[in-house]
């Protein structure tokens, strides 16, 4: 199998490394502020910020923003500016959370799909929104190295991949900013077993790309729009190669981070539904999912209960239907909130609706058997606890 690979990881020859990493681009889309206090933070010292495109400003002079990106990239490879490391990289991350444990590797894009119904060993957990592809493309196509915010879970309750993992050198270790926590790296000193205790947890029944596995191997966590345009990159690229230069080129392996689904410190949590209307009980009085389970809708502060499906996925695919239909034919919009207390409070302008959560020891067989759960089903910490930049690899 080459589905998992131990990468040449870039790391930075830099003196800050605070500076140096940044949160994920995709992080902080409202909020201006964040970014500008960043920029001031990091100033002139050498950093990701400088190579990354923030989601925030999609839309603004894109192809200048870019154009100076690919310049920076190429500024910081031709000046010296990286090391080479082949080693898997042991990443644990302290936030409020805990410690979270994570392993980077590379990652055969041949083997991932994110497509709803698939059998491929990497899958997306959520469903893919394709007009977000376009615009990652354009950052990815010319670029000379990726830098990964990708997180990929793994189904390990009995946390053999972490608990077999042999430490070698020490290769960072630092405060992050804008309260990002603490991270170390260290190098991993015997990459073949922790791979093979990582395929070990896959269905191996098909033994050639593209064949169908009933369980994946890897579900997207986080990332996996970025995933998705590196998976567009490549079907672009590889047209071109023969059989040998396909199986050998550099953008064809992208470099992730993977954790396990069970790691004290990843939390789920629901991403619940704020309807803004000025019709709130007519939309409460034509909501009428039926079902074994409850939800909770909020009304002006106030809550009470309402029936939901047992069937979680399908119930919010279900009821994100009925909120289009009805902001269609009454007007509204409908907005994604993180917490309980912050939806009451905002259910002040229309209607709330508190999610049941989906059980972490449910996600695989959920998606091996209904395929991609709908989006914005749940996410997986705060803001500041996502992946950091740090590593780099190159596609060119």
């Amino acid at each position: 199998m080459s589905t998992l690979s131990v990468p040449r990881i870039l790391l930075p020859n830099v003196a800050d490394m605070s500076a140096w990493a940044v949160v994920a681009c995709d992080q902080f889309t409202s909020d201006e502020e964040y970014w500008r206090n960043l920029r001031s933070f990091v100033g002139n010292r050498p950093s990701t910020l400088n190579l990354i495109f923030p989601e925030i400003f999609l839309g603004f002079n894109d192809e200048g923003r870019i154009k100076r990106i690919d310049g920076n990239m190429r500024e910081y490879l031709d000046g010296g500016l990286f090391r080479e490391e082949k080693t898997l990289v042991l990443v644990e991350r302290t936030t409020q959370s805990g410690t979270r444990t994570g392993i980077v590797l590379a990652v055969d894009l041949e083997d991932y799909s994110f497509e709803r119904h698939t059998g491929a060993l990497i899958r997306s957990t959520e469903e893919t929104i394709a007009e977000r592809i376009p615009p990652r493309v354009a950052i990815r196509k010319d670029a000379p190295i990726e830098l990964p915010h990708i997180m990929l879970l793994y189904d390990d309750a009995s946390c053999k991949v972490v608990s077999s993992v042999v430490r070698g050198k020490k290769l960072y270790d630092f405060e992050l900013n804008m309260g990002g926590g603490h991270v170390v790296g260290t190098a991993v000193a015997n990459p073949d077993e922790v791979l093979g205790n990582l395929y070990s947890l896959a269905d191996m029944s098909a033994d050639a790309h593209g064949g169908e596995h009933s369980r994946p191997l890897f579900l997207v966590g986080d990332g996996n729009h970025s995933l998705a345009a590196a998976k567009a990159c490549w079907e672009e690229i590889k047209g071109s190669l023969s059989q040998s230069e396909r199986l050998a080129h550099p953008a064809r392996y992208a470099l992730v981070e993977v954790v396990n689904l069970y790691d004290k410190a990843l939390r789920f949590e629901p991403i619940h539904r704020m309807i803004t209307t000025q019709k709130p009980d007519l939309f409460v009085k034509g909501l009428d999912l039926g079902g074994d389970a409850k939800a909770v809708v909020a009304v002006g502060g106030r809550c009470g209960a309402v029936r939901f499906p047992a069937d979680i996925p399908a119930g919010i695919r279900a009821l994100d239907e009925y909120i289009a239909s009805f902001i269609q034919r009454h007007g509204g919009s409908v907005d994604y909130i993180h917490g309980k207390e912050m939806l009451k409070s905002l259910s002040r302008s229309g209607v709330g609706i508190i999610l049941p959560p989906v059980a972490k020891d449910r996600l695989f067989s959920l998606v091996a058997s209904g395929g991609n759960l709908p989006r914005k089903t749940f996410s997986m910490g705060d803001g500041n606890e996502k992946r950091y930049y740090i590593e780099a690899k190159a596609i060119r």
